[in-house]
């Protein structure tokens, strides 16, 4: 006789509860979204449909509608036919849903309506966790991620691209009217040259269509084109590898990893950091005490107005001097004395200030010494100019930068904190969102869709700090 579990006949009949509730435990996470949602001023946030028209056909609530995406994306689950199948046989979102079973277009179209109210529910948690005194004295990292876009990499066109894809096309047309010239030569070869007549039609009209395309990204502003989604771009992803992405920024609290602000974008990181910062300030207020991001968002001006917000700003300094290209000394070595307001190179030379300029924007003051540099023993290695001495340039804030440097060296843990926070989140919602990762195409939707999936990460933080019923007692006091 077997030993092991066995399982009802698949005949026999069986007795459901008649109550749902039983099915459903009291930690369940289902219970929260249900708590959650049923809190929310819905009109106010922005959602559409929420008092119904008085004539046509009933709709669905809002509610009942935000409560499957919500529970979607906590599960992993973000495609509206997929989820109109598990509203079918998913016992949880039978219960969350009181049985009701939208179709999937009903279930897309309402992702694509309110945008503004998905917007303000993942901002009104953040808000709620404010209450719930998350973020005292928080300490923001910031940091962006690049999200792979429904864009396959064929169909986005650069100018180096469009014209290799011509000079190809070119190229097998030349090949083709050669076998045309030696098929002419030839008897019974009437087959032969319709067949390459018909590919040398084809040939020309791909030509036509890629010398269209040449036109139209050399006029584009960012120089690239993307034919399926226009607002995404080409972007370096690892190494030399580069995808057809979106930039996700977000900013993240380092005591509980709760994404505090974030935005969907299309740049690189450089210009990004004082509008995130603002967003962060805007969501916890006085709250937030510094600002960690990395080498990526090394822009002074950036840096200096982050500065001025009233923060603590540690970003760690790019070198971009061509120096080392050069073979020549590095402007790191050229020590500034504050006091005579000089620079003293590695000769034991003092350079001096001689004027001001603007280079791209910043306000520069220009230092050198034509007599030092001149009669210096190690000119050869501090410049390649014949008769012009080395000039030193320094920006008018530059001392706030070099307190940045000291303050970063004193705390030489601050970019492995940044690193074990922001990068935390970017690997959950990756790994939810599958290889494809985003599946909204447009900047405005994609917006929505890491609305929905930063909503979901935070929710699922909050039920790993606080677990299922405290934090439902929390949302019914809030």
């Amino acid at each position: 006789m077997s030993r092991h579990i066995k399982g009802l006949s698949r005949s026999q009949a069986t007795l459901f509860p008649e109550v749902l509730d039983d099915f459903i435990s009291e930690e369940n996470p289902v219970r929260v979204i249900d708590v959650f949602v049923d809190g929310l001023d819905l009109e106010h946030l922005g959602f559409k449909s929420v008092k119904p028209k008085n004539t046509g056909r009933p709709g669905y609530h809002p509610a009942t509608l935000l409560k499957i995406y919500i529970y979607g994306y906590l599960n992993r689950i973000q495609s509206s036919r997929c989820l109109e199948r598990e509203t079918q046989r998913n016992v949880e979102l039978m219960w969350l849903t009181e049985r009701l079973s939208p179709d999937f277009k009903t279930i897309a179209d309402f992702r694509k309506d309110n945008r503004c109210g998905i917007k303000n529910t993942c901002k009104t948690f953040v808000q709620m966790c404010h209450k719930l005194n998350m973020f005292s004295e928080a300490t923001v990292a910031i940091d962006g991620s690049k999200f792979r876009a429904s864009n396959n990499k064929d169909n986005n066109y650069t100018p180096s691209k469009v014209k290799f894809q011509i000079a190809r096309v070119e190229k097998n047309i030349n090949r083709y009217f050669q076998q045309l010239e030696h098929s002419d030569s030839q008897e019974d070869s009437s087959n032969d040259i319709a067949n390459i007549e018909a590919k040398l039609d084809l040939l020309k009209q791909h030509l036509v269509e890629l010398k269209d395309m040449e036109f139209a990204v050399n006029s584009h502003p960012d120089k690239q084109i993307s034919t399926v989604d226009p607002d995404c771009r080409l972007m370096k992803t690892q190494g030399m590898t580069r995808a057809v992405c979106y930039n996700i920024q977000s900013a993240v609290d380092t005591k509980h990893h709760l994404i505090v602000a974030h935005e969907v974008t299309n740049k690189n990181d450089v210009g990004q950091l004082c509008n995130m910062t603002k967003q962060t300030i805007e969501a916890l207020g006085s709250n937030v005490t510094t600002i960690l991001a990395d080498k990526g968002y090394y822009s002074r001006q950036d840096i200096k107005n982050t500065q001025d917000l009233g923060v603590t700003t540690l970003v760690p300094k790019v070198d971009t001097s061509g120096a080392k290209k050069k073979g020549i000394i590095n402007k790191s070595l050229f020590k500034y004395n504050q006091d005579k307001d000089v620079y003293i190179c590695p000769a034991d030379n003092e350079i001096q200030y001689r004027y001001s300029t603007v280079e791209a924007g910043l306000d520069m003051k220009i230092y050198f010494n034509y007599k030092a540099c001149k009669n210096c023993t190690i000119r050869q290695q501090c410049t390649r100019a014949k008769k012009d001495p080395r000039r030193i340039r320094r920006w008018v804030h530059e001392v706030e930068m070099e307190k940045m440097e000291a303050l970063l060296k004193a705390t030489p843990d601050a970019m492995l904190q940044r690193k074990q926070t922001v990068e935390h989140p970017f690997g959950t919602i990756k790994l939810w969102a599958g290889a494809s990762h985003l599946l909204t195409r447009g900047l405005k939707n994609v917006s929505t869709e890491l609305n929905l999936h930063v909503l979901a990460y935070n929710l699922k933080r909050m039920l790993s700090i606080l677990g299922a019923e405290k934090l439902m007692q929390e949302l019914m006091v809030a």
